[in-house]
C-alpha cells in the first residue's frame, strides 16, 4: 500500500466523521476527547490481506477534538480531514470528511476503538460498503495505532 492508498484510506475515514451530527458526539462517555493524541500505524489490512510492514512504518497518526491527520516518516501530511464520532454504541462509528486535496470533501465512513493505548480504526473507501467489523473487505482499509503522546501538534 503506498502513500496514496493510505491517504485516500484516511481520507475516506474522515469524510465519514464529517457527516455524524453534533447530536451523536457524546464525549461524557468517550469521545474525540478520549482520542486526542499521536499515534504510530503499527500495522494494516486492505480488502482482506496484511499491509506490508514497510508500507507503514514511519506513518504517524494526529487526533485532535475534531480533526485528524496523517503524516509519512519524512512528516509530510498526506491526509487531513474533520471527523465526527456515534459513541452511542460500541465500537463508535466514525465519518471523516477529508479537508486536503485533491479528495477536498470526500467522505468515508467506519468504525474506531480505542482499548488502552491502541485505536483500531477500519473505514471504507469511495464506493465501498462501510464496514460492520474489524476485518476488511473489498474496498475497505484498517489500521491499528499505539498511542505516542497528548497534545499533539497541529
Amino acid at each position: 500500500m503506498g502513500k496514496a492508498t493510505i491517504w485516500l484510506g484516511l481520507t475516506a475515514l474522515a469524510l465519514t466523521a464529517g457527516q455524524a451530527s453534533a447530536a451523536d458526539k457524546d464525549d461524557s462517555k468517550g469521545g474525540a476527547a478520549d482520542l486526542v493524541g499521536a499515534y504510530s500505524i503499527v500495522s494494516g489490512e486492505r480488502e482482506g490481506a496484511p499491509e506490508p510492514a514497510e508500507r507503514v512504518k514511519g506513518t504517524m497518526v494526529r487526533f485532535s477534538e475534531d480533526r485528524v491527520v496523517v503524516v509519512d516518516k519524512d512528516s509530510k501530511e498526506i491526509y487531513g480531514a474533520e471527523y465526527k464520532l456515534d459513541t452511542s454504541k460500541t465500537p463508535w462509528k466514525i465519518t471523516m470528511t477529508s479537508k486536503l486535496a485533491p479528495a477536498d470533501n470526500q467522505v468515508a465512513r467506519g468504525l474506531i476503538e480505542k482499548d488502552g493505548d491502541t485505536v483500531r480504526l477500519v473505514y471504507s473507501l469511495p464506493g465501498g460498503d462501510e464496514p460492520t467489523g474489524f476485518k476488511t473487505k473489498s474496498k475497505q482499509l484498517m489500521f491499528v495505532m499505539k498511542y505516542i503522546k497528548k497534545n499533539p501538534a497541529p
